[in-house]
């Protein structure tokens, strides 16, 4: 029977019908779901979802209802049975079919939440191993599903959002970088939704090993010893450690995130593997951790333009990374990422919102400043670059600018 109740009795065991509520104001990607636990419960309530319909044919009943319709081991019964009826139709996988793809625009609220709530996931999952605690294994696959369900919405709304980053809280942003760029290029390679979920969650734990590592080095601005770096590289055998004492944490989660520091030339850590011997998800992740890595602001440097951070990744490619991965690599994220800001020959200065993989030289930008007057556009509009290319004074990218000299907030032209 389908009922519909306040979001204060929902518990675990329960199946929700429907979240009574858009698409678009909820982080799941289906309106219906089990109630694995309290977390999911949680993120209903941080949502704002105030009321949800209930199936209790699916499900458990409200608290009070239960107790006197069935006893325990009949709730237990039903409930078993409902994990296997859920199981049996996938209810842990994503199908691509379910979800509808939206524009930049009307994704970028919810991935901005979604984000919020990554970085809290991460932050509880470093200070758990700080702690001497266990990684709380449904918090991360949930987050990392939210994560991919937006990606497969639209795949530049998070990627994005991790333009902005911030220097002071590199080690949570450049998790869920790597994992936004991680799902979205395997997505792109064709990955099925089950992988995507298993190398997402192995890219979000990827540096969880550095929370082993004694904060002085980590945190140290002059050039390391030779001892100090000795002890960083050790990050990858303690975070290996980790996640093979996390209960249903996979073997290709473990190894996506144990093969991020080797090179195809062997000149990686910690195994010094060559070629082959290095998953392939294992080569991917080594891409997009030095990428990430580059375009990122450190204590000690500037951050480096995503196209001089391709180009370096490319020409290193002839050694260190596989070259075809490299080059699937720049097809999927552009020579200009969305959430870049552009200079244009006239000036103009604008966000990239949208590109192609035949025109990765010719985004569409959302003008939004002129430089040359040192003036913000009252409405800004959008130029698509690729038409732009027939005219003789056409518009061109003429260089990057930095979003924090100019004092503007792009997620916000997004």
């Amino acid at each position: 029977m389908v009922k519909k109740i306040k979001v204060n009795r929902l518990r675990p065991g329960m199946y929700i019908h429907d979240l009574n509520c858009s698409w678009m104001d909820h982080p799941f990607y289906g309106s219906s779901l089990k109630v694995k636990n309290d977390g999911i419960i949680e993120k209903i309530i941080r949502f704002g979802i105030r009321e949800v319909y209930i199936d209790t044919d699916k499900g458990l009943d409200v608290a009070e209802d239960a107790d006197t319709e069935q006893s325990t081991g009949e709730k237990a019964d039903k409930l078993h049975t409902h994990e296997e009826q859920q199981n049996d139709a996938g209810d842990d996988s994503i199908n691509f079919d379910d979800i509808r793809t939206v524009t930049v625009g009307e994704e970028i609220l919810k991935a901005k939440a979604i984000r919020e709530e990554a970085i809290l996931t991460v932050q509880k999952v470093m200070n758990d191993i700080k702690s001497g605690n266990k990684i709380n294994k449904d918090n991360v696959i949930h987050t990392v599903d939210d994560m991919l369900v937006s990606i497969l919405r639209n795949k530049n709304a998070l990627a994005g959002l991790g333009m902005l980053r911030k220097a002071d809280d590199y080690l949570y942003n450049h998790s869920i970088n790597v994992c936004t760029l991680m799902v979205s290029f395997g997505k792109f390679l064709g990955f099925d939704p089950q992988l995507l979920r298993e190398i997402g969650i192995g890219s979000l734990l990827h540096d969880i090993g550095t929370m082993k590592i004694s904060s002085d080095i980590l945190n140290k601005k002059t050039p390391l010893s030779e001892e100090e770096y000795g002890e960083i590289k050790k990050h990858v055998q303690y975070g290996r450690k980790i996640l093979e004492e996390t209960e249903g944490i996979t073997e290709t989660s473990i190894i996506t995130a144990y093969h991020h520091h080797e090179r195809l030339d062997g000149s990686g850590y910690p195994n010094c593997l060559k070629g082959d011997k290095i998953s392939y998800a294992g080569q991917a992740i080594a891409i997009i951790d030095v990428y990430d890595a580059l375009t990122t602001k450190k204590c000690y440097r500037r951050k480096i333009p995503p196209t001089q951070a391709l180009e370096m990744i490319y020409e290193w490619s002839s050694t260190q990374f596989n070259r075809e991965l490299v080059q699937k690599f720049i097809r999927c994220i552009g020579i200009y990422p969305v959430g870049s800001l552009v200079r244009l020959k006239s000036g103009l200065v604008g966000v990239v919102v949208d590109h192609s993989e035949e025109n990765l030289l010719q985004p569409v930008v959302r003008v939004i400043y002129n430089k040359r007057a040192e003036r913000y556009i009252s409405v800004p509009y959008d130029i698509d670059l690729s038409l732009e290319i027939e005219k003789e004074s056409g518009e061109r990218i003429a260089g990057y600018e930095l979003p924090e000299e100019l004092n503007i907030l792009t997620e916000m032209y997004l």
